[in-house]
């Protein structure tokens, strides 16, 4: 029996092939498609049993060749590129390769464990697992949204377990290979290293110079959700994953920042410190993220805890240290 990670070289999905083998398990068949090839990177301290290309994965689904031998699938396999403009390409592969994949798993009566996201949200200000409060801004979101809502409709008539996971802002290891679409923890750690200072959007729709507030989650966090779910296939539902505490851009260069300097053995520093010395700088908000940016979320996790998860999740200062400390390591 096999374990399904679709995603599999990609950033949460890498992570959950390795929190799998963390656990013992190395039946895993990694899934994903490899035309950014650097991404096999994520996967060369991980154990599989098998690499399978995302359209020959379709075509063996759709042909019972996995019948019978899958025990679980961790669907991560998307378009994450929230400025992707073409509709076609992202719900075919964001909406229709998750039907196809959510029907085997309920067909086989095993978890389905997928990838929705906050995008659905649009620009809230209220994020709780609710229709009434989800309007999404753009094409990935409405392909996450509408894939959300085909799980409603079906609700009642599951075999299997299915839990969807609305990430809010994910930041961690293993997601070198994003670009311009990695954490801004990512951004703010390779500035400062090249350049001696961090880059802020400046303030916009109410918010101060980078006071713009989210709900940023580890991917250790991240991990942990999704194997308490894995581990506990009673419970199902649609799901905020953050950390129910927003904080700003401007706290995670401050945290950022100062990792980078008591690295060096320097003294911490303050916000006002730092922008008085130009260790944070502030650019114009970019005309083309007018109206389609969430300057705020905040999960709403009273689901989450209901049905069992009691783990403190990190703050953004306790994450980003621990991010910053593994790009160091890394990269040295």
């Amino acid at each position: 029996m096999y374990y399904v990670v679709t995603g599999a070289a990609g950033f949460i999905g890498s992570n959950l092939v390795k929190a799998l083998n963390d656990r013992g398990e190395t039946n895993i068949i990694a899934v994903d498609n490899l035309k950014k090839a650097d991404k096999f990177k994520n996967l060369t301290d991980c154990e599989i049993a098998d690499f399978i290309d995302k359209e020959d994965f379709i075509a063996k689904l759709n042909s019972g060749s996995f019948d019978g031998d899958l025990q679980a699938v961790l669907h991560q396999g998307a378009c994450s590129d929230t400025m992707e403009s073409d509709g076609r390409y992202m719900m075919e592969n964001n909406y229709r390769y998750s039907l196809d994949v959510m029907n085997h798993c309920q067909n086989e009566d095993i978890p389905f464990l997928y990838a929705s996201s906050a995008s659905v949200y649009g620009m809230g200000p209220v994020f709780s697992e609710n229709r009434k409060h989800e309007s999404p801004l753009n094409v990935y979101a409405y392909s996450k949204f509408l894939f959300d809502q085909v799980m409603r409709r079906r609700w009642d008539d599951r075999s299997g377990q299915i839990v969807g996971l609305r990430y809010f802002n994910v930041y961690g290891q293993r997601e070198q290979h994003k670009g311009r679409m990695a954490s801004v923890a990512f951004h703010f750690f390779n500035q400062f290293r090249a350049d001696g200072h961090v880059k802020l959007f400046e303030g916009c729709e109410g918010y101060g110079n980078g006071e713009q507030l989210r709900d940023f989650v580890s991917i250790e966090d991240v991990v942990k959700v999704n194997m308490f779910f894995l581990e506990n296939q009673n419970k199902s539902g649609i799901f905020n994953l953050g950390t129910g505490q927003a904080q700003s851009f401007n706290d995670v260069a401050v945290a950022t920042i100062n990792t980078l300097r008591a690295a060096k053995g320097e003294t911490v520093l303050t916000k006002d410190q730092m922008l008085h010395q130009q260790l944070m700088r502030y650019i114009p908000f970019p005309e083309q993220l007018k109206g389609k940016y969430q300057s705020y979320t905040q999960a709403d996790v009273k689901a989450l805890r209901t049905v069992g998860f009691a783990d403190l999740f990190l703050t953004v200062e306790q994450g980003t240290a621990r991010y910053v400390n593994h790009l160091l390591k890394v990269s040295t």
